[in-house]
């Protein structure tokens, strides 16, 4: 890793949360180095004002790429000519998702989720939070996007799409990382993404 990554590294109060960064970012620069034929420690990095890391321009070669990790679980994301992002959460029935919908969610899909019997609630919640937070990673900006300022829809079995507040060149594609873990890419371009899934099991 570079010296500003073990800063990092070192900075992880549970070795558990350092490990899970050394690992992620030893297989980020894996992946990436075999995209763009590199030697992985030869890869340099830099951030948005939000933290979202990038390669460095003379490195990037067009290659767009995103993360995300949960209980030891990590997604990665690799584009061309598109800005994308991924998030993968772990659905927990004691969380108190509801509560937080009315925080953050918009109007209409809080009544979206409100209308769902009890045993779905849970599931869809955490739809509509890969969704909107994969979004928000690609564009890069945080938390200066708020949450309740586009809609997308939730509802368990049914297409994910964005509903309001967001152009048409943006396209949501859904997957499941494990059997609690759903998970959201979500990138832009003129045309559809054609998406290829892989499974790397250390």
């Amino acid at each position: 890793m570079s010296p500003d990554e073990i800063s990092r590294a070192d900075r992880f109060h549970f070795p558990r949360d350092r490990a899970h960064f050394v690992a992620g970012r030893g297989i980020l620069r894996t992946l990436l180095g075999a995209y763009l034929k590199r030697e992985p420690p030869s890869l340099n990095f830099r951030y948005g004002p939000q933290g979202k890391p990038e390669l460095e321009q003379n490195q990037a070669n067009s290659l767009h790429f995103n993360l995300s990790h949960k209980e030891g679980l990590g997604v990665y994301a690799f584009a061309r000519q598109r800005k994308l992002g991924i998030d993968v959460e772990a659905i927990a029935t004691d969380f108190p998702g509801e509560d937080i919908a009315r925080r953050f969610f918009s109007h209409r899909e809080l009544q979206e989720l409100i209308a769902l019997s009890p045993d779905l609630r849970a599931e869809a919640f955490f739809l509509a939070w890969t969704r909107k937070e994969a979004y928000i990673k690609a564009q890069g900006q945080g938390l200066h996007i708020k949450l309740d300022s586009f809609d997308v829809t939730l509802t368990p079995g049914e297409p994910a799409r964005f509903l309001r507040g967001i152009g048409p060149e943006w396209q949501i594609f859904t997957f499941w990382a494990g059997v609690t873990h759903p998970g959201a890419l979500v990138c832009n371009g003129d045309s559809p993404a054609v998406l290829r899934f892989f499974s790397w099991n250390a």
